[in-house]
């Protein structure tokens, strides 16, 4: 579905009225609100933030998408650069890709050793539970899509000049690593889904299925005046939609 075709969608424009009136009340409260959206490359995380924003004010929330670390980045504790952007009181920050780039893209494309990765998985529960003690909403989306959708969506870049700017190295990557992603996504998700932070995964080989339903999500995650008033379905949908704790975390609760 076409941005132009969302914005005159009804259910469209009842999410996005409630995305404004809960980026009033962060901004009013003073809440920080952190937005990870995570998943296979074309997975459609850049195309969600895009609906999710559509009609926010853009003094009061950034979209952060970190190009690759600089000589004195990579020197740095792996978590500098992202401490730097995590959202100010009043604001919410989404982020298209973030630092678990290490759980699954760097180990995958050797952008990383296996000492560098196992130290992430080591502290990153650790860091985001400090995150959240100090007060951020932290909310880590997953969009998933199947292999086929991802081949049908690599092929649409390659030939679309609009969106070829997007074909990376890790794009053309993504089909013949296909297994190698996978044995990394589930391994982070045993491992950083906690019952502080949960990961969220979207169904997402329907685009704007996938992209409605995470607005459900964090709208109903989050409270703030005016919340429902729209009429709109807030909770998502359980077909879509699935709040993943480990296994692991489960058993040691």
């Amino acid at each position: 579905m076409a941005l132009h075709a969302l914005e005159t969608d009804p259910e469209y424009l009842n999410l996005q009225t409630e995305m404004v009136w809960m980026q009033q009340s962060v901004r009013e409260q003073s809440k920080r609100i952190a937005v990870i959206f995570e998943g296979r490359d074309t997975a459609g995380k850049g195309g969600a933030i895009m609906r999710f924003v559509r009609f926010l004010n853009p003094r009061h929330y950034r979209i952060v998408a970190l190009s690759k670390p600089t000589e004195i980045e990579k020197g740095q504790w792996y978590f500098q650069r992202y401490m730097h952007v995590l959202p100010n009181p009043g604001e919410m920050v989404f982020f298209d890709r973030s630092w678990y780039n290490r759980a699954v893209v760097e180990p995958v494309m050797g952008f990383c050793t296996q000492e560098q990765y196992k130290l992430f998985i080591k502290q990153v529960t650790q860091v985001e539970n400090m995150l959240i003690e100090d007060g951020i909403i932290l909310i880590k989306l997953w969009f998933s899509i199947d292999i086929e959708e991802q081949k049908r969506r690599i092929e649409e870049r390659k030939i679309n000049p609009l969106k070829q700017w997007k074909l990376s190295t890790v794009d053309m990557q993504a089909q013949y690593r296909w297994d190698d992603f996978t044995e990394y996504k589930e391994r982070m998700f045993e491992t950083t889904a906690t019952t502080e932070s949960p990961w969220i995964v979207i169904r997402g080989n329907i685009k704007h299925v996938a992209r409605k339903e995470a607005m459900r999500f964090v709208l109903n995650a989050i409270d703030y005046k005016n919340k429902g008033k729209t009429g709109e379905r807030l909770y998502p949908d359980p077909e879509i939609v699935s709040v993943l704790v480990s296994a692991r975390e489960n058993s040691s609760s």
